[in-house]
């Protein structure tokens, strides 16, 4: 009951935000276009931060046997979660269901786990969950792009539409291998094995910004919560079985595999690993729905459908997991 009351009180936190970025939305005190920059901050420059910050620790080895157990262990669920979403996940219209395999697969590890690790867990927790980060980075520009080929770009700038492109599966891949998770972890990983301490005069900013990722992301979800439409959404089966997979089964999953090892590895890192998986869709489907012609509608809808309702499975799986792991 305690560690259920202690996940639901920082879940809690964490939609009070919500609720400041839905409410500053209504209030029209951020123009639509200034959370696009918000999210390209969020992205670009907090994310590394956050990650080069987290690594600002002396060399551990028993925290390199778990940051690449982590890897693994995500990778591996990652692998499972996948077939999973092939078997469930069914609609007649590709642009429908590609986009919900996709939300059944990728959590919002880095905006909702990250801050639920922190507050949970600690700096141990934030980082064992970068790592599961770089795996989603691995697997959605590589599996989650690839669910999307050959269908053609739709680009909008200020009401103008340019000429589409065709899907580029080499550009695809080098965003799997280059991209804010694997630069921040490239930056951090050396100062972790050298136990390196940047000065002040960059340490600090650095820092300060890595702050920057749990409040701002809050609000952008809260903010992107207000214009969802959910009418159709909550008619369609396909998004209850890619919510269920999302919430519980895939969580539940990563749960009961990690089960017979609860003694021999990391606690930690077994709870970091079942709070990523636990979070809700992740922003990013939206993104990609929008970028390569899906269906946008039902991406928005399933974010922020089980952005809500993770408010009450979240406390639920994180707290089982801390009893039995």
């Amino acid at each position: 009951m305690d560690n259920f009351l202690t996940v639901a009180q920082q879940v809690a936190i964490l939609f009070v935000l919500i609720g400041t970025g839905a409410a500053l939305r209504k209030l029209k005190v951020i123009p639509e276009h200034a959370i696009e920059g918000l999210v390209n901050i969020l992205i670009l420059v907090v994310t590394p931060c956050l990650i080069v910050d987290v690594f600002q620790r002396p060399y551990d080895p028993s925290m390199l046997k778990g940051l690449l157990l982590t890897f693994a262990v995500a990778a591996l669920g990652h692998l499972a979660v996948i077939a999973i979403a092939y078997a469930l996940v069914r609609h007649p219209d590709a642009n429908v269901v590609r986009p919900l395999r996709m939300a059944a697969v990728f959590s919002n590890a880095g905006f909702m786990g990250l801050p639920l690790e922190q507050a949970v867990l600690g700096d141990a927790g934030v980082f064992y969950g970068v790592v599961y980060i770089v795996v989603f980075n691995l697997f959605m520009w590589s599996w989650g792009v690839g669910t999307m080929r050959n269908v053609k770009l739709k680009i909008e700038n200020e009401g103008f539409r340019r000429r589409p492109k065709i899907f580029n599966l080499q550009s695809s891949i080098s965003h799997s291998v280059v991209n804010p998770g694997t630069v921040g972890i490239a930056c951090g990983l050396p100062l972790f094995f050298l136990s390196v301490k940047l000065p002040a005069v960059i340490g600090v900013p650095v820092h300060e910004i890595a702050t920057l990722n749990t409040p701002v992301a809050m609000i952008v979800i809260g903010y992107c919560l207000v214009g969802a439409k959910l009418g159709r959404v909550v008619k369609m089966s396909c998004v209850y079985v890619a919510t269920g997979v999302r919430l519980l089964g895939y969580p539940l999953l990563m749960i009961a595999a990690l089960y017979p090892f609860r003694h021999a590895l990391d606690r930690n890192m077994m709870l970091a690993v079942a709070i990523a998986a636990s979070a809700p869709v992740a922003a990013m489907v939206s993104m990609f729905a929008a970028k390569f012609g899906r269906d946008v509608d039902v991406s928005v809808g399933v974010v922020s459908g089980t952005t809500l309702v993770s408010i009450l499975t979240m406390p639920v799986v994180i707290a089982f997991a801390m009893s039995v792991l």
